[in-house]
């Protein structure tokens, strides 16, 4: 099976914890738009490190995939968390060095006696753009 990475560096490119109030899930009682529900979103980007020193790789925006969940609470009701996770993906990809992203989508306040409920998502380039 072929690895998911070569064996040369990478740099991880982190946005932790975003928090966004949407419209989402399948259940009736989270379908109300006046009540939107609380996501805390984390992404990783993956990119080769080319340079010896880290400080010396041109930098990888965060900023692009960060907006891209800021503007899904004007997307209007989304019924799976894995739809939301192909949208972020598909910010992820926009630099064309990043070869995989992973991510976490949880809902933080679904259960009481939960921290949250949610998804965790890999994906590489080759795989999404078998996709696309």
């Amino acid at each position: 099976m072929k690895p998911f990475f070569s064996p040369e560096d990478h740099i991880v490119v982190s946005l932790d914890e975003v928090c966004v109030n949407i419209s989402c899930g399948l259940h009736p009682w989270e379908r109300h738009p006046e009540r939107p529900t609380r996501l805390m979103v984390s992404v990783r980007l993956y990119a080769p490190l080319l340079t010896p020193r880290a400080a010396d790789t041109p930098i990888i925006d965060y900023d692009v995939v960060r907006q891209r969940i800021l503007d899904l609470e004007s997307d209007g009701h989304i019924d799976l968390l894995e739809t939301i996770a192909d949208l972020i993906i598909d910010s992820c990809f926009q630099d064309l060095r990043v070869t995989a992203c992973s991510l976490s989508i949880r809902k933080p306040d679904i259960y009481n006696e939960s921290r949250g409920a949610g998804i965790d998502v890999f994906r590489t380039r080759a795989r999404w753009s078998e996709g696309r």
